[in-house]
């Protein structure tokens, strides 16, 4: 079977058609038609209904996708660990961070480059679950995230700090050095886009302790959420190494003094995936930079 055939009939999946999917893989439409031809010819069934506008996966299609994807990773993983006998001396990363992650790795990006300028990062900003299937898919080697993350993925300690709770200058708790959810019962929120791991861990705290919560406003935007706080909204939750980048005079802040709702970020992989020698470079990096070293 020819990974050439599967890669193309993939994209068109992904893309969402044979024009964007040549694009992506560098061939005419016409190529990219033939391919998936072939592979239709070669497996006996039709993978896509080629009615309408759009090319819709057949149930064969369905299997045939799934499997496919599996296969061109395994392909991936394989030329990534045969490229590794080169060494550092050429090769990528691919990093993924949700909201405000990112903040941590500039030292050691500029570390890293210095050390191997031959590899090639590349970065990408996700929300928790985005970043958990670009890992699994194999589209990220790695990605910063929040603890706890599932079983599929394995993780390295980073960085762990409280949450503080935004609030207006002159919100009745606004002079308190810590408060906890049961204080901010009756408060609305504003938080970011739902896939957001601060969210979670948020709202997880919410309903282990059995109350309701009102959002008013969700943002991927750190410093409209910012903005939002200052206009009397409601209540914001950020890591605090963030907010004290993000001074507001009618901000003010308080340390959410609540079990498990710590920012606690780690480097995740895929737990069943190959780690590349680029990735375990970083990876050693980070953990000398978390001792000190």
């Amino acid at each position: 079977m020819d990974l050439r055939g599967l890669r193309a009939f993939v994209e068109v999946v992904r893309q969402g058609g044979f024009s964007k999917a040549g694009e992506v893989i560098f061939a005419t439409q016409s190529t990219v038609s033939k391919a998936v031809k072939h592979l239709e010819d070669e497996l006996g069934v039709l993978l896509l209904d080629r009615r309408g506008q759009q090319a819709k996966l057949t149930a064969a299609g369905e299997i045939a996708y799934r499997r496919a994807c599996s296969m061109l990773i395994e392909r991936d993983d394989l030329v990534s660990e045969i490229g590794e006998l080169r060494g550092l001396k050429r090769g990528s990363l691919k990093i993924g961070f949700s909201v405000g992650s990112s903040i941590l790795f500039a030292p050691l990006f500029a570390s890293y480059r210095t050390s191997h300028p031959g590899i090639d990062v590349q970065f990408a900003m996700h929300g928790h679950k985005r970043l958990k299937e670009l890992l699994l898919s194999g589209e990220l080697d790695l990605a910063a995230m929040l603890l706890p993350l599932p079983g599929e993925l394995q993780w390295q300690d980073v960085y762990t700090e409280p949450l503080v709770a935004l609030m207006h200058h002159a919100h009745p708790l606004a002079e308190r050095p810590s408060v906890t959810l049961e204080d901010l019962a009756n408060s609305s929120f504003v938080l970011f886009e739902e896939d957001a791991g601060i969210n979670r861990v948020v709202l997880d705290a919410c309903e282990r302790k059995g109350f309701a919560y009102n959002i008013v406003a969700r943002s991927r935007q750190i410093d409209f959420l910012v903005e939002l706080v200052a206009l009397g909204l409601g209540i914001a939750f950020l890591p605090r190494m963030l907010l004290e980048r993000r001074h507001h005079p009618l901000v003010r802040f308080a340390i959410l003094d609540e079990p498990r709702t710590e920012w606690h970020i780690a480097l995740a992989w895929r737990r069943d995936g190959y780690l590349s020698h680029a990735a375990r470079a970083w990876l050693d990096m980070a953990r000398e930079a978390r001792r000190g070293g």
